[in-house]
């Protein structure tokens, strides 16, 4: 049988790479790290999560997100089973222990008997075969060149930014307290899930100030990327207005201050478990593209973080992908070079979640084709179907920008009978969603 290339081994390329051999088909993992290392990579683990550890909420019934996580286990997809597997205590999110988890995904596809893999830096798209693109959003300048050149468009890019991570033992915990938003969780651990840290509005005033003031990194002359608003840096937030962030990651609702019951902060910054052992939490929100040196005196301003000790401090890198509803068809196939697919971020699709889904279309469909059949798209009507609609025809390709999954991107559900609540809405998208991606899956 023809054997499947796919190059990139993060979450679609993972997924991709678990999806087809698990249909029957040979596949060989091209990865280019631990050799050639990326601005955002620790490790040469397969799936290594480079920002956050979260794959966001596991509300299967009133978020996308969450109706994404039940089509991806139902698909039996590995990202989603090892995620399980290595969940941390995050509320109603499905957070996890990344390294354990990194190292469980590269363990399973390598003892995988039709899953090989080899370490080294494709610098030109492959001219036949079978291949599957999945490099992210940090594919190599050699190959995003070879890509250009192929496509003949200029890749499209923005900005994406890392959030700090503190050790647990230097946060002050006679200032901050643990609890999640409105005690969401089933259990004890989950509704003290996060760690949180008050502040006045003098501090939140100064604090607002320094990030405003701090000096930031630079871009190089000539850059025109912009950012992705799911992913803004803190200061970017702060230039729109002064209480953005009291509004948006520094919300304070649904907390009440253990320590200082009567009195409501003005502004709350949270803080979620990076690891099982607990000894690690990284700053919800808190992306950031300060310069080191200003990012710590400004971060060490919040109460409870005056003497933080940072396991790693946040940064900002320039994520490349395509305009895929110019470039490729609804089979993911690059239209120029049909025997190429595309998967993850690099398609436009933005997060873990999404990446890896598109990754699980990737393999399933070019599975199916080395096997002389042809796999159809899930309906739109479900979270996998709403995704790949978009990215290749949906979206309006001059105005094409990187995509989470939402309730907009599906057929709107018919609203005959009055107008219905947003959580009846909600629960009817996804009802409707899991018996169109059973029937696909059947």
């Amino acid at each position: 049988m023809n054997t499947l290339h796919i190059i990139g081994g993060g979450m679609a390329g993972s997924e991709a790479a678990w999806q087809a051999a698990e249909a029957g088909v040979p596949v060989v993992i091209h990865e280019m790290r631990p050799s050639v290392a990326t601005f955002a990579h620790r490790t040469g683990h397969f799936a290594e999560m480079v920002c956050s550890n979260s794959f966001r909420s596991d509300d299967d019934e009133q978020n996308a997100v969450g109706l994404l996580h039940w089509e991806m286990r139902a698909a039996r997809g590995l990202i989603m089973e090892m995620a399980t597997a290595h969940r941390l205590p995050a509320g109603g999110a499905l957070a996890v222990d990344r390294d354990p988890f990194a190292e469980s995904v590269t363990a399973r596809l390598k003892s995988h008997p039709l899953i090989s893999t080899s370490y080294e830096e494709v610098t030109e798209l492959p001219s036949s075969g079978n291949w599957i693109i999945a490099t992210g959003p940090l594919t190599s300048t050699a190959l995003a060149q070879s890509i250009r050149a192929a496509t003949g468009a200029e890749a499209l890019a923005f900005f994406d930014a890392i959030a700090p991570i503190v050790y647990a033992d230097s946060i002050d915990m006679g200032t901050a307290w643990m609890q999640s938003r409105y005690d969401k969780g089933e259990t004890e651990d989950e509704q003290k899930a996060y760690i949180n840290c008050p502040m006045t509005k003098a501090e939140y005033e100064a604090f607002i100030d320094a990030l405003l003031a701090a000096e930031k990194t630079e871009f190089h002359e000539g850059e025109t990327a912009g950012y992705f608003d799911g992913c803004l840096p803190i200061e970017v937030m702060a230039e729109r207005g002064r209480e953005t962030l009291r509004h948006g990651p520094m919300k304070p609702v649904g907390l009440t201050n253990a320590h200082n019951p009567t009195v409501k902060p003005y502004a709350v910054v949270q803080l979620r478990r990076d690891n099982k052992l607990g000894t690690l939490y990284n700053i919800v929100g808190f992306q950031t593209k300060m310069k080191y040196g200003a990012q710590t005196s400004v971060l060490k301003m919040i109460p409870g973080l005056h003497e933080a000790s940072f396991a790693r401090l946040g940064g900002i890198h320039r994520n490349t992908f395509i305009n895929s509803p110019t470039l490729l068809d609804d089979q993911m196939r690059l239209k120029s070079h049909p025997h190429i697919r595309f998967a993850g971020q690099i398609t436009g699709v933005e997060g873990y979640v999404e990446s890896a889904a598109m990754g699980l279309l990737a393999g399933r469909m070019a599975a199916a084709e080395i096997k002389g059949e042809t796999l159809p798209p899930p309906p739109p009507e479900t979270a996998t179907g709403a995704l790949i609609t978009h990215i290749t025809g949906g979206a309006e390709a001059k105005t094409f920008q990187p995509m989470n999954v939402n309730f907009g991107l599906f057929p709107p559900i018919d609203a005959k009978g009055g107008r219905r609540g947003r959580a009846v809405r909600y629960k009817a998208y996804t009802d409707r969603a899991k018996d169109a991606f059973t029937q696909w899956l059947g």
